[in-house]
Formats: C-alpha cells, structure tokens, sequence
C-alpha cells in the first residue's frame, strides 16, 4: 500500500474529529450562559444585515415606583427611543422598580422560602415586544441611575403579535449573572454577551435584583440586535469552565427540565436491590433532614435512583415548603399534576410569576389546590395572571387555614373575584397592590378579617375612598402591624387619625405620593405621637412636611429606621439632626429633592453620623 493512503486516512479521520468537536461544542455553547461561552463568533451573509430596535411595548412587569395612570417613574417609559440617556441622575421619565436596597429589611418583609436554588434571585421583572422577530446577537440595556440591578435576561419563542396561539412556548436564558456592586451611580449603556439561541424571537424579559444597588435603579431603554435568518456557528469558541454549571445551562433535551423530570419520576422502573448499604442503617428522620437541603430538580433525580431513596423524595414531609417561582418558565399543568400526590401536607407554597401564556389553566389550578390546599397556610401569587374568579373561590373553599395571600400585580382579576377573600377569616397577610379590588369588596375584607398583621393597599386605583377604608381599618384591624397606601388618591387627615387610634401597633406606614395630606392639619404630628413604635414611615412627595413633624418624629418614634421626606421644601438640617440624635436605629434618610437640604448639609449630616444612608438624588 501507498504511504500516501495512510496519510489520507489520517488526514479524513482528523477532519471528521474537528466536524464531530465543532459540533459537540456548538452544542454545549447552546447550553451555556453567553459569558461562559461563544461570544458572538457568528457568519452571517451580507444579505442577513443586522437589525436593531427599540422596544416597541412593555406587555407585563412585576411592580414599578409610579402611578397607574400617569408616565412618572413607570415601566411603559421603557417603550421606545431614550428618554434621558447619556444623561445621569433620577429622571421622572425612566422606569423604576418599587423594591429597593432595604425592601427586605422592612417589618413588613415575608421569611423566605426554603429550598430555593442559590442561583435564582430576581426581584422584579418586566416583558418588553420588539417589532420584528430576530436571532438574538446582543441586548443593551440604557441604564441612567444606579446601574447594575440587572441580573437575567432572557427571550420567549412565542410571537406577542400573531394572531394564533403558538402550539409551544419556549423562555431561554440569553445571559445571567449574580447581583454584583456597582459602584458608579452614572448612566451607562450595558452591554452583556449574551448566548445565541435556535429560535427567533420579539419577546425579551429582564429580571432584576436591587439589594446591593445604594438606591433605586432606573432603567431608560432596551435595545435589541439581531439577525432576520438563523446565523451559522463559527469554529471560534472560548474556553468553558466546566465547573461553573448549573441547573439552568442543561436544556430539556438532557432531562433535566421540569416536564421530563416529571415524566421520568412517575414512570421510572426502579430496580429491586438485595439491600441499600449503609442508607439502611440510618434513621428515616435523618435521611429526611438531608434531603431538605437538596433542590426541587434535585430532589426529582435523587428519586431516579433507587427504591429506598424515591421513598424519601416523594415523603409530603419534604414538600412542606414548596417554591416554584424559580421555575416559572417551566412549571404547567403536567407540573402540578405531578407534584399533587406529594404535596398533600404543603403549607407554603409560592406560584408567584407562573403559568402565564396559558402554562398553568384554570381547571388545573384547582385540581391542585382541591387535593393540597387543606393544609395551606401561606399562597404566593404574585403577577399570576392565569388566575380568575373561579382561581379565588377555590382558594376560599379549599384553604381554610390560609393566613397569607399575595395577589401582588395581578391586575387582570376581575374586581368581582375579591369578594371571595372575606372567607378566610385567618388571614394575618393580605397583599393586594396593582390589583383592581373595589371598595366593597374591601370593606367586606376588613370587616371579616380581624386578624390582619399586614396589609398592602398600594396602587389600588379602584377604591373611591381611602378615609372610608382607613376608619374600617382602625375599628376592625386593631393587630396590624404594617400598612401599604402607597399613592392613595385620596385619603385625608381623617382617614389618618382614624388609623392612628385604632392602629396602635403600627411599625410600618407607606403614605407615599398621597397628594391629599397636609401637614398644616397636623396629620403627621398625631401619626408620630400615637404611633410610638414605628420602624418605617414614607412620606414621600409630600411637600407640606415640615420641622415640626421630624421633631414630633425624633421626640416620639426613636425605633424608627427608614424614613422617606422626599421633595419637601419645609424640612431644614436643623430639624434633621435632632432626628438623627434621637432615633440612633436610622439606617435610611431619604432627602430627595428637599429644597433646604443641599449636598453640603448631606456631607456635614453623613460625617456626624456615618452609619445611616443619607440619599440626595441628583440630575445632569
């Protein structure tokens, strides 16, 4: 035989070796978050130009600081071409989230819920459409105030503007990191690598964390890149840790997604061992207490490997606590079904954010909760826009031990379905902000729900009178410890002192943007003497606040530790600090747009009392 054929074998089974690696690690770069991975090496022919667009709609979002019928400060301002960008500072015309750097530290925050993934920790979330359907090659996000609240981005196979219903619909992770310090408060145009994906899309969703941010984040526009044809890998590709996997970066074809999970957990044949080794001497309970610290996805393949172990894993005592948030993208009905069986002992349970885009139906959350729901005491639904009146009367029906409902932005229960909730007599916390519940039905709530410790009112655009609504509260509500009445229309001084003397255990008051206070009728003085033990008050916006209500506030209220006095012109530094001397557990001052207070009273304020956050916006 010829050298030469040796050679040319040679030569063919080396070329073969490249095409089956180029193709593994297209693959692999497919499952892979776009900072670990191909950072855009795409061909593309000079006919598949790229295109770039601003949002064209913000379709859904999980909360924002302003009003519902107004621009200031919302989401909708994400629509469309910059606003303020390159400009930095705090613009009424970006998007603002509502949760910020010590929203968890309030006396009115929820204990979290056990076995949630490490690497979920979004916040707020907001859908943006664009006009036409791309491959994804990059999304700047203009931030102009504090950046780096982004954490997740990711992009939705379903098409918002076709007129029929996609038979499949598929959310990818373009790229995600974990909430990091940004210490510039400028604007900045963000620009993360993010992974392509085999669909195009119009469709992207930016999930955010604020806990490490100094302030408020504000967000100006998103742009999208893309191409209009699938684009070609190219055979340059960076290097992978492959350590730094996790759950999200294995795609549903490798069975680790919650619909083939939960195939193969119910239809597993599971082989009959002859013993279990040393898991057979130890004691149940401490089998149990090891799987409480696995994950749900864990825990689901934990119970793929044998008998003994798929005991323990479908065991209702390891679902006492069951937090789906985290998999929204995947939970629906095959989900729930397949969860029911266990969970006839859950307790808590949070479906906050899941089953939209028809994910989860109707007849299948009730099936759910007909079977779980005895038991339940916590139900977190938050921005679960599947939910109707049916949704509610089962919850009435099937949860009679229920005492914390969040019902947070489900702005699309009709204001018929609230009347159900003055069933559940237990309720110690009732979240109700973005929704359309109306007076009556609330008035009903109140008077039902005497046992009330927590109550958010925030945004409710639908209720005719806040003074009616704040008498109830004082007669009824006498345990209430927080009260969210954030951008109440029109409560007065009335509705205040009703509260103040009926709510004496009041740690937290929201009275944020509520234009119809004054404080020439001595509202806040009387909040702040007959409320000696509140922790956090927002008087944001109101600019009546005057020296008289902080030295009422320093001389009563000495547990206070967030205090919110935005954009009043009567509050000098004087006045400022006797409050700060008297309430040595301030860990917030907020003193935005206070016309008495400069920059340089913030500097002799801030080097007398180093440790409380004293925040001054600014704007260019």
């Amino acid at each position: 035989m010829s050298p030469v054929f040796p050679m040319l074998t040679v030569l063919t089974m080396f070329y073969y070796l490249c095409l089956r690696r180029r193709a593994r690690t297209a693959t692999r770069g497919e499952m892979m978050n776009s900072h670990r991975t191909i950072a855009s090496n795409s061909r593309t022919s000079p006919l598949n130009a790229e295109v770039v667009q601003y949002a064209k709609e913000v379709v859904d979002f999980s909360s924002h600081y302003g009003s519902e019928n107004s621009m200031s400060y919302t989401m909708w301002n994400l629509a469309g071409v910059p606003n303020v960008f390159p400009s930095s500072g705090d613009f009424t015309q970006t998007a603002v989230f509502r949760t910020y750097t010590w929203w968890d530290q309030c006396p009115s925050a929820s204990l979290p819920f056990k076995r949630t993934p490490p690497n979920f920790q979004s916040q707020d979330y907001v859908e943006l459409t664009f006009e036409q359907q791309v491959y994804p090659t990059a999304v700047h996000v203009l931030e102009t105030y504090h950046p780096g609240a982004v954490i997740r981005i990711l992009a939705c196979s379903a098409n918002p503007y076709s007129p029929s219903p996609p038979a499949e619909v598929r959310w990818e992770i373009l790229w995600s990191e974990k909430p990091t310090k940004v210490n510039a408060s400028q604007a900045r145009q963000f620009k993360p690598c993010i992974k392509q994906i085999n669909f195009p899309t119009n469709l992207i969703r930016l999930e955010v964390n604020s806990s490490l941010l100094d302030y408020y984040t504000e967000l100006d526009a998103v742009v999208l890149h893309g191409l209009k044809d699938k684009p070609m890998l190219s055979l340059k590709t960076s290097l992978i840790d492959m350590n730094d996997l996790e759950d999200e970066d294995y795609p549903e074809e490798a069975g680790c997604g919650m619909d083939n999970l939960n195939k193969k957990f119910s239809s597993v044949a599971l082989k009959e061992g002859p013993n279990n080794g040393y898991f057979d001497k130890l004691p149940y309970e401490l089998i149990q207490l090891i799987l409480n610290h696995l994950t749900l996805p864990d825990l689901c393949r934990l119970a793929q490997t044998c008998k003994l172990l798929n005991q323990h894993c479908c065991d209702p005592l390891q679902y006492i606590h069951l937090n789906l948030q985290p998999y929204w993208a995947k939970v629906n009905d095959t989900s729930l079904e397949f969860l029911q069986a266990r969970c006839t002992l859950v307790q808590w349970l949070n479906l906050s954010w899941t089953g939209n885009r028809g994910f989860i139906s109707v007849a299948g959350f009730s099936r759910f909760l007909k079977v779980c729901g005895s038991e339940l005491v916590r139900l977190e639904l938050s921005c679960s826009h599947f939910l109707n009146e049916t949704c509610l009367e089962v919850i009435s029906e099937m949860c009679p031990n229920l005492q914390e409902l969040n019902l947070s932005s489900c702005d699309k229960l009709p204001p018929q379905a609230f009347n159900h909730i003055a069933k559940l007599c237990s309720l110690k916390r009732l979240i109700l902000y973005r929704t359309k519940v109306e007076q009556t039905a609330l008035l009903s709530i109140l008077n039902f729900c005497s046992e009330l410790q927590h109550l958010s009112l925030g945004s409710c655009i639908m209720i005719e009178d806040y003074d009616v609504v704040a008498s109830m509260i004082g007669a009824k509500c006498k345990k209430l410890r927080t009260l969210d009445l954030w951008r109440c229309k029109n409560i007065t001084e009335n509705g205040i002192a009703e509260l103040a003397s009926g709510c004496l255990l009041l740690e937290e008051l929201d009275l944020g943007w509520c234009p119809t206070l004054q404080s020439s009728t001595g509202c806040f003085a009387r909040l702040a003497r007959q409320l000696p033990n509140l922790q956090k008050l927002f008087l944001t916006a109101n600019r009546s606040v005057c020296d008289t209500d902080i030295e009422e506030l320093a001389g009563n209220c000495t547990r206070l530790r967030q205090l919110d006095i935005l954009g009043t012109r009567m509050v000098s530094p004087a006045s400022l600090r006797k409050l700060l001397e008297s309430c040595r557990e301030l860990v917030l001052l907020d003193v935005s747009f206070c016309s008495q207070i400069d920059n340089r009273a913030v500097l002799e304020l801030n080097a007398s009392f180093p440790k409380v956050f004293i925040k001054k916006s600014f704007t260019q």
